[in-house]
């Protein structure tokens, strides 16, 4: 082999590049063990809500300072953090959600709310066809406006012809020139939504949130892992923006106030020093010294003005509406300070109503602390702001005379009216443009502004903080909220047990592989397990230098992916033997059986189709089955290189110190070699065996039908656990009263753990229907939770006794989205493999036997689940996690069936003489140890992650084992033998 000096520098480079990585990963895991400890020691008697809190605060006091030391540099907690490997929401818990911004709303508010009979029978047929359409709303509306409105336009004055829209849409227009017009207006509403949702995820404070827009659907999607606080991150989401314009207090009204307040503030902290009890722990001590001055803030902090630094006014010129600035850190403090009862009865006259609120962003100081604005606003006794958002008509971002950007906006004519009082009631003054209560821009008032068009500059002002500025304006105008129409929740304890039953899992699954090979090929079997470990390596430091996610499914793809690895040093390995076995010689045998002749041209082929099917997962999938495609083709490209290049280095290095491998073992030897099975002769055996499996699976299908999955028919679906073993029929008829219908009610994993399916309301919208709905549910098992309560029921941080574990929800709708994606996923694999097979090997009946096996093994693991799910011990729903399956079934029965048409291939020509039965029954028979070893190893694999690796993937693991299973058979007794009868109808007919 050329270049192996090259090939070991890169190995070693990119494997202490990986272990530098992942070094982030245990570091950042280290604080946040010393975090919970902290939590658990603070909050002896407290509930989960105040833990969590206390470990907030220990990571808070941390994450700017260089607490961890690796001699040459210093890290603190942030800087680790943002270079750790993330979890996906099923081994950290928090939620995933897609929020639909209704574009129905969106044009009843463009139309001011119109009365038209015909445009609203538009939307009412509208609405009716979406319930079996994935089309575009306003194009369905569009069709069905055209089909009644006769003489009636989009542009009458009342429909959109509105004063308000009167720049953008003219009297008589046509309507497909309105309907552009209101695309642009919709997308610039789903645009405002969703830079308000990032803003506001932003401040929620959790790691790795994820917000992005699924293409012009109108619809959001939202994952924040570790988010605790569900109910909070809910309405966070899904409350409609406001926007207010308030008149502010400049520093220099409010700075007495401050200097007061902060003599108060002594007192009070010094009382709390005073009367405070000291703590019998040495350990809690330390950890307090650890956390320095931000641990318990009243035993060192003395006032006010340790925590907030005001903006002292101390001539005309200093005059600002920044009032203060706080360390980023210590708002939550300086929040509960100024709340504080007797510190807001200091509060002079002209002062009482004064509401203090903070910067929507932050900035460095010169220490590089964050630091954030404090501004304090005039409130009244109705706290009503001076004029509401909802006068904005526009607002975008330009440049002034000297080409520096500025925000423009225009308002109707009732905002005209306040604008102008307002801004002549406060030249010389400020006004604050707040947002979900932060204050994105406080401008001085030159002069009254009456023309209802003015602009927001500022010296310093980017183009971005600008177009950010614009667009909160736009938020004023926010036609609907957006709402949840798929959620999915899981709960941190169930995430950390999901992450012990991985590591138990993987750790047993690379063991038991380790062992095989060694015990099946000896010294050649360690170096494979040597390239095995390298592989394992490379896929997690990938994973963590690109901050991919980590999914439950994404482990299961890298166990998969160990058992799948092994195949190409398997494939090397035989191929080697069998150049021993022909008296090739060692080194000879080695070199072919690492040439493309040997056994590189069947690997490639065989990474290939897999890698095909995992780049469509990818496409198609979503959340967690992303990251199980992810995994997937991480791996195989990982696996190809380890083993063709790491493994090629170390039998290389063996055979020029003079060692002799064998490559078996004493209890190996012998096994699958002088193997000559007559495969063809047998295939109408297989081809009735298949027909009456698949028969019986389709009678199934069509009798009993497929558990679909809450993500496939919609509802919603609660893993809740109880103190003692329940029993699914009694709980079933007990929630029957509650629901009016009894819900699907299985057990989940242990027997004290029940998955509660029920479509109970789903057809209903808002966010008060889902907590009802939980209420409900709550109300129905009351008798059973004992002394829960409904705060500890609800899903959300660490649960010691009973309550929900997780929960999903998905409306009917985008569940009819999910399968059509689902479809178009399994069509799209079979299309493209079909055609990479008919490329590669330049024959139609490879590509007809390799489609049909696909489909015999799809249809065979279909007919199991039907037949199955009732009474299988485990969740069996068809779902996303399935079709996720199905799609690795496909990949991996491709990989078996790839590798033998490659031995096909080759076989016919070299042995041009040989009859074409005889042909392909040799390379059945030759491929055979292969085949076994492979699949073996993969099963066991597995198998291991079945019984180890959760409750969550039993159903996606069961469903592999059976494809697996399936496949291996289908690629023996299927797709060759139907290649054969296809090829041999093929020169019939010629």
């Amino acid at each position: 082999m050329q270049n192996k000096g090259l090939i070991k520098v890169f190995a070693i480079l990119f494997g202490l590049v990986s272990l530098y990585q992942l070094s982030f990963t245990f570091l950042a895991n280290k604080v946040e063990d010393d975090a919970k400890e902290y939590a658990n020691v603070k909050g002896v008697d407290a509930d989960a809500r105040q833990k969590a809190t206390f470990e907030r605060t220990y990571l808070d006091s941390v994450g700017n300072k260089n607490t961890i030391d690796l001699g040459v540099t210093k890290f603190s907690y942030n800087d680790v953090k943002d270079k750790e490997m993330n979890l996906g929401l099923d081994l950290k818990g928090g939620i995933n959600a897609i929020l639909q911004v209704s574009v129905k709303e969106v044009l009843k508010s463009l139309s001011n709310d119109s009365k038209n009979v015909v445009f609203n029978q538009a939307l009412e047929a509208a609405d009716e066809r979406l319930k079996n359409d994935n089309a575009n709303y306003l194009d369905i509306f569009f069709e069905e406006f055209e089909k009644i409105a006769g003489t009636t336009k989009l542009s009458d004055p009342s429909i959109f012809g509105t004063k308000a829209l009167s720049e953008k849409i003219t009297f008589n227009e046509e309507n497909a020139t309105v309907k552009e017009t209101l695309q642009e207006e919709i997308d610039s509403s789903i645009g405002t939504a969703f830079e308000v949702l990032r803003s506001r995820i932003d401040k929620f404070g959790v790691t790795s949130p994820n917000i992005q827009r699924i293409g012009n659907s109108g619809r959001i999607q939202i994952e924040l892992p570790g988010a605790k606080d569900i109910e909070r991150v809910t309405k966070l989401i899904t409350s409609k923006a406001e926007l207010q314009f308030w008149e502010v207090y400049t520093n220099a009204e409010v700075q007495n106030y401050f200097f007061t307040a902060n003599a108060k503030v002594a007192e009070l902290l010094k009382e709390d020093v005073d009367t405070e009890q000291v703590i019998d722990s040495t350990k809690k001590d330390d950890l307090d010294d650890l956390l320095s001055d931000t641990a318990d803030s009243t035993k060192v902090q003395k006032n006010l003005f340790t925590y907030l630094f005001p903006n002292v006014a101390q001539s005309q010129q200093q005059m600002s509406s920044l009032v203060a600035q706080a360390k980023v850190l210590d708002t939550a403090m300086v929040n509960k300070l100024l709340r504080n009862k007797e510190v807001k009865a200091l509060l002079p006259n002209e002062l009482k109503y004064a509401k203090f609120l903070w910067d929507y962003k932050s900035n460095k100081g010169t220490d590089g602390t964050e630091l954030i604005g404090l501004y304090a606003i005039k409130g009244n006794r109705n706290d009503k702001p001076t004029i509401e958002g909802d006068v904005i008509l526009d607002a975008g971002q330009v440049f002034d005379q000297l080409n520096k950007p500025e925000v423009s906006m225009t308002m109707n004519s009732s905002g005209t009216k306040q604008w102008a009082k307002m801004t002549a009631d406060n030249v010389g003054s400020f006004v604050a443009v707040v947002l979900d209560d932060y204050v994105y821009t406080a401008p001085s008032v030159n002069q009254a502004i009456t023309g209802g068009r003015t602009s927001i500059s500022g010296g310093t002002m980017t183009i971005a903080e600008a177009e950010d500025i614009s667009t909160v304006l736009k938020a004023g105008k926010l036609p609907a909220a957006a709402r949840i129409i798929q959620a999915e929740v899981v709960g941190p304890s169930l995430g950390q047990e999901a992450i012990d039953a991985s590591f138990i899992s993987f750790g047993l699954a690379i063991f038991l592989v380790l062992l095989w090979m060694i015990l099946y090929y000896g010294k050649a079997g360690l170096y494979a397990d040597v390239a095995l470990i390298v592989n394992i390596l490379f896929i997690f430091g990938i994973l963590a230098s690109f901050n991919a996610v980590l999914t439950l499914p994404g482990i299961a793809g890298i166990i998969l992916t160990i058992g799948m690895s092994v195949d190409a040093n398997v494939i090397i390995f035989e191929r080697i033997k069998e150049g021993l076995f022909g008296k090739k010689g060692l080194k000879q045998s080695v070199e072919d059986g690492f040439s493309i002749k040997g056994a590189l041209s069947a690997i490639i082929d065989a990474n290939i189709t897999t890698l095909l099917t995992g780049i469509i997962l990818y496409v198609f999938g979503t959340g967690p089955i992303k990251g199980f495609a992810l995994t997937l083709m991480i791996g195989i490209a990982t696996s190809l290189f380890t083993a063709v290049f790491i493994t090629r280095i170390l039998v290389d290095g063996a055979l020029n110190k003079g060692n002799n491998l064998t490559f078996n073992t004493s209890i190996s030897k012998g096994w699958f070699q002088n193997i000559n099975v007559e495969f063809l002769k047998k295939r109408k055996i297989a081809y009735f065996i298949s027909g009456a499996i698949i028969l019986a699976g389709i009678v199934s299908i069509f009798s009993i039908g497929l558990k679909q999955g809450v993500d496939f028919k919609g509802g919603r679906s609660y893993v809740v656990r109880f103190d003692q073993a329940m029993s699914a029929t009694e709980v079933a008829g007990t929630l029957k009263d509650a629901f009016g219908t009894a819900p699907e009610v299985k057990t989940y994993g242990t027997d004290n753990q029940l998955k509660i399916t029920t479509v109970y309301r789903i057809d209903e919208e808002g966010q008060n229907v889902d907590d009802e709905v939980q209420n409900t549910l709550f109300t129905g098992l009351k008798s059973y939770l004992g002394s829960t309560t409904y705060e500890n029921f609800k899903p959300g941080f660490e649960k010691e006794g009973a309550g929900v574990m997780s929960y999903m929800k998905v409306e009917p709708t985008i569940a009819d989205d999910i399968k059509t994606s689902a479809l178009y996923a399994v069509l799209g694999s079979l299309l493209v493999v079909f055609l990479y097979i008919l490329l590669r090997f330049r024959k139609v009946s490879f590509s007809i036997g390799a489609v049909v096996a696909v489909f015999h093994d799809v249809l065979i693991v279909l007919g199991v689940f039907s037949i199955t799910y009732s009474f299988m011990p485990f969740d069996m729903e068809i779902g996303q996690s399935f079709i996720a399956a199905i799609l690795t079934v496909v990949g991996y029965s491709l990989n078996d069936t790839v590798v033998i048409f490659d031995r096909i291939r080759e076989f016919t020509g070299t042995h041009p003489q040989w009859k074409y039965s005889a042909v392909v029954d040799k390379a059945l028979s030759s491929t055979l140890g292969r085949t076994i070893n492979t699949s073996l190893t993969t099963l066991l694999v597995m198998l291991v992650i079945f019984l180890f690796g959760g409750d969550s993937i039993k159903g996606f693991m069961f469903a592999l084992i059976v494809g697996v299973a399936v496949g291996t058979y289908s690629s023996l007794f299927v797709a060759t033998p139907i290649m054969y009868d296809t090829t041999k109808k093929e020169e019939k007919n010629k």
